[in-house]
């Protein structure tokens, strides 16, 4: 089941790869942009954006702060990019999905920190969060190493981490000005230790079911891994 659910979802990937990227990976590559260079470039995107976030920039005005969501699809749009741009030109190296995937987790790391100093979410329920990003891709990483294929396994990889906490933010800005501009007051819901200051309630509602798909995510991972190593033991006790 997990096999077809995995093929499923790189097929998914795969579609979505040939309809919306295809441009701009050619125009990346016909500029002579190499993965590593697109993988920093996503990485500096990713700090300005929590900076902005952390020094609470979703809330400067109706018009600013609708330049950190866009820095964030950027940023999110490169991480497909770079492994696209080295597929397309063999130029896959040990050392660049290295690069890459530090830069991702210390991106994961940044940006969760900005969520935090913004107020976004609380220092608690914050760090908490960041453990579960932690934990995640550790458990892939660890899995990997004993032979176990992770791709695809996972309700909340890092493109719908990212993905989710996008759309999360547009939500939130959308009904914050929205309600702020009929109402003169934008409704908004405080809550201790989920958030530290007031918030939409939908995005309260859209943190507390990030951090319970992480949890999920987590288990699923643990489970799937234990049952395949497990398997394999049972596959060489038999010969």
């Amino acid at each position: 089941m997990n096999e077809i659910e995995d093929s499923n979802k790189r097929a998914r990937q795969r579609e979505f790869s040939s309809r919306f990227i295809d441009r701009p990976v050619e125009f990346l590559i016909k500029h002579n942009f190499t993965p590593n260079k697109i993988s920093y470039i996503g990485f500096t995107l990713t700090l300005v954006a929590s900076l902005l976030i952390a020094i609470y920039g979703l809330y400067f005005s109706i018009w600013l702060s609708w330049v950190i969501p866009a820095i964030i699809g950027i940023a999110g749009a490169m991480d497909l990019f770079d492994g696209e741009v080295a597929r397309r030109t063999n130029n896959e190296t040990q050392s660049g999905a290295f690069l890459d995937s530090n830069l991702d987790r210390l991106s994961d790391a940044i940006f969760i920190l900005g969520l935090i100093y913004g107020g976004q979410v609380s220092y608690v329920l914050g760090y908490l969060i960041l453990f579960l990003v932690i934990m995640i891709s550790y458990i892939r990483s660890r899995a990997e190493n004993e032979g176990v294929n992770m791709k695809g396994v996972g309700f909340m990889e890092r493109a719908e981490r990212i993905l989710f906490l996008l759309f999360a933010i547009i939500i939130e800005l959308i009904i914050y000005f929205t309600t702020d501009l009929i109402l003169d007051e934008p409704v908004t819901i405080f809550v201790p230790f989920i958030t530290s200051i007031p918030v939409t309630p939908v995005f309260l509602i859209s943190i507390l079911i990030y951090t319970f798909t992480l949890i999920y995510t987590i288990l699923q991972r643990l489970n799937f891994t234990f049952k395949t190593l497990k398997n394999h033991n049972v596959n060489e006790e038999e010969k």
